[in-house]
């Protein structure tokens, strides 16, 4: 069930004996990708949706009773004829500090940067910022991710939502979970809400 604001989410309880353990972002969407009958539930030591979940718990730990189980939303995005699953985001750039950018989240956090601080992986929507700012504001704003104050701002554009598509101008880099799968000219994302079990 999607969460809904003021309502609990979550129970204890430890990593199933069918469980995976992920150190990052694109071992979980690997793990899902990997599934055949049915994605399994998916212990978090490492990555940005681990973070954005709160999760301190090392790989022994997932194991115990009060480690934290979660139903969270995963995505899907296509690109040149290929489709492969998402945990935390997808980004769109040709550099961090030069030309557009394109940032489809489900977590809250890249790396040690806040960059969809509205972003919850359970609520059933993509947090989408798009911007294509000048230098001086990249830099203003490079100072601002860690703490999540860099939106709002008039140069960066905020959507939410459960499908989007995006036709580049010009051809971006295209990473998903911190994988970089090339240079694209377009690509579409679909949210599939309450798909995974996680633990931390």
């Amino acid at each position: 069930m999607t969460i809904e604001r003021n309502t609990d989410w979550g129970e204890s309880g430890p990593l199933p004996e069918d469980g995976v353990v992920a150190t990052t972002d694109i071992a979980a969407s690997v793990a899902i990708r990997n599934a055949y009958d049915g994605v399994p539930p998916i212990g978090l030591i490492g990555g940005d949706l681990r973070r954005t979940l709160g999760g301190r718990r090392g790989r022994g730990q997932l194991r115990q009773l009060d480690a934290t189980r979660v139903i969270v939303d995963y995505g899907i995005v296509s690109f040149e004829d290929q489709e492969r699953p998402f945990v935390a985001h997808v980004i769109a750039r040709r550099g961090l500090w030069r030309g557009p950018l394109v940032a489809v989240m489900n977590a809250a956090f890249l790396g040690a940067w806040n960059v969809a601080p509205k972003a919850h992986p359970g609520d059933g929507k993509f947090d989408v910022l798009e911007a294509d700012l000048s230098l001086s504001d990249r830099l203003k704003a490079r100072r601002r991710l860690p703490s999540g104050t860099h939106v709002p701002h008039p140069g960066i554009s905020e959507s939410r939502g459960a499908e989007f598509s995006f036709k580049l101008d010009n051809p971006l880099d295209l990473w998903v979970d911190n994988k970089n799968m090339g240079r694209v000219d377009s690509f579409s994302v679909k949210m599939i809400a309450d798909g995974l079990q996680a633990v931390v």
